[in-house]
């Protein structure tokens, strides 16, 4: 898992605010802003890690849809939040637009925030959470469900094999 966070960091790394740039190589920053969000929203953190890799967005990105709206940065964080999160975080529009697309932490923030709002709205269950993360359609709902259950599977493969990789070079003590 430790290398899934490596990789998303690296992945993130070009638009990383500078001051964040040695503790985001070593995964770090990425990790610790998963982590505070989940916490602050009762969230497992390996949920956001996969909604992450789902949505694919990027630091600094902003994402037009069909429906004239865009989704901003990694969590893709669609526009329609901004006046609720800025309101949660006590903040102006456009400050909470800037950090959206500009703070990796503020940006998992809201996402987890967003999901917290979902998870609520379907009662604690966490499938009809994820998929209302994504739309109140049933028909899109299902279709992300599959998404971010094909990824948690990729997902938990790499670990696997990250796994298996570092067995196979593990020296045995007293082996002869």
């Amino acid at each position: 898992m430790r290398r899934i966070f490596i990789t998303l960091a690296f992945s993130l790394a070009a638009a990383a605010p500078a001051r964040a740039a040695d503790d985001l190589a070593k995964g770090n920053y990425v990790k610790a802003c998963i982590d505070a969000a989940a916490h602050a929203h009762s969230i497992p953190p390996e949920v956001l890690l996969i909604l992450l890799n789902v949505e694919n967005g990027r630091l600094g990105a902003v994402s037009q849809n069909t429906n004239d709206t865009v989704d901003i940065g990694p969590m893709q964080v669609n526009q329609i939040w901004v006046p609720k999160l800025a309101e949660h975080w006590r903040a102006s529009r456009e400050a909470t637009y800037r950090a959206l697309r500009d703070e990796f932490c503020a940006n998992v923030e809201g996402g987890a925030w967003i999901l917290r709002q979902a998870l609520d709205e379907a009662d604690g269950d966490l499938w009809e959470g994820i998929g209302l993360y994504h739309s109140h359609n049933e028909r899109h709902k299902a279709t992300y469900r599959r998404l971010v259950l094909a990824q948690g599977r990729r997902l938990q493969r790499e670990a696997a094999d990250e796994i298996a990789s570092a067995d196979k070079g593990a020296v045995t003590v007293g082996a002869r």
